[in-house]
């Protein structure tokens, strides 16, 4: 597979959220692409246990604070002098419905949301300026695009990392020279330390970490903005349709959410099945 030139032997990684999950996963093909690679978690001891194993520097940080994504950022700059790639992956969930209390929205939005733009502000207009060819993964959520009620802080943190990418790509083609691009990921249901639930093994229905950094790799290879994943449960086809009955309720003036309505369940699962073998 032919790689975007910021993924290059020598070149420099800063990833968020890099003590688990997809954040490892990366930090791990990164590495074994010859890249150096500063991991940020606010889990100290399992981060440097981690980068010890790979022979990447750990930078312990919490994103939602800017001073420290400003310290984590002259890590990188003391280390490797440059950043090549920035991945914006840090996110915590269980913030709950619109009535929960505002420490749980609080600490959903200062990471989730905060944690990327700090990331974003921080160190991407060096980048953008910079000449070189850059990479800015923002690491968003299907339930960011179709959200599905219980955890609407998370939809609302998720919703905002996806217009803020949105932007964020717009602004980079605008600048003058800049090699730099970013997109966004958006998994599918991934057995990560977020979604683990009990001792037991991954589900059959859960991708790996590592198919979706290697789904990630592939599409941004090709040119891709949004990095939609399917996982071994849900394809593409049955994503597509969910999304689109999503932008449909503010088309057909349906009630909000209708997908989860009882008057329009029907006829969601009419048009859901419409093409696609599985809902």
């Amino acid at each position: 597979m032919s790689l975007h030139p910021a993924l290059a032997a020598g070149k420099t990684a800063v990833i968020t959220g890099a003590a688990d999950g997809i954040g490892l996963a990366a930090a791990r093909t990164f590495r074994e692409l010859g890249l150096n690679v500063v991991m940020a978690d606010v889990t100290g001891r399992k981060l440097k246990q981690e980068a010890e194993a790979i022979g990447a520097v750990a930078a312990p940080t919490d994103v939602a604070d800017r001073a420290a994504v400003e310290a984590l950022k002259a890590v990188a700059l003391e280390k490797f002098g440059a950043v090549d790639v920035l991945m914006n992956n840090a996110g915590v969930g269980g913030g709950g419905d619109a009535f929960a209390g505002d420490d749980a929205w609080k600490r959903i939005l200062d990471v989730n949301l905060w944690g990327v733009i700090n990331g974003v502000q921080v160190f991407g207009e060096e980048m953008a300026l910079s000449g070189r060819p850059g990479l800015i993964i923002n690491t968003g959520s299907k339930q960011g695009i179709t959200q599905p009620p219980g955890d609407t802080a998370y939809n609302v943190s998720k919703s905002a990392v996806k217009a803020l990418t949105e932007g964020l790509a717009h602004t980079l083609r605008q600048t003058e020279d800049c090699q730099v691009t970013a997109h966004l990921l958006i998994p599918g249901y991934t057995f990560t330390g977020m979604t683990r639930r009990g001792p037991g093994g991954k589900p059959d229905a859960a991708w790996t970490p590592e198919q979706v950094v290697h789904f990630m790799l592939a599409r941004i290879e090709a040119g891709d903005f949004y990095i939609l994943c399917p996982d071994n449960d849900v394809s593409r086809a049955v994503d597509e349709r969910r999304m689109a009955w999503a932008m449909g309720d503010i088309i057909e003036n349906r009630p909000a959410l209708s997908r989860w309505h009882p008057d329009w369940k029907d006829a969601f699962a009419s048009f859901a099945s419409s093409g696609v073998n599985k809902l």
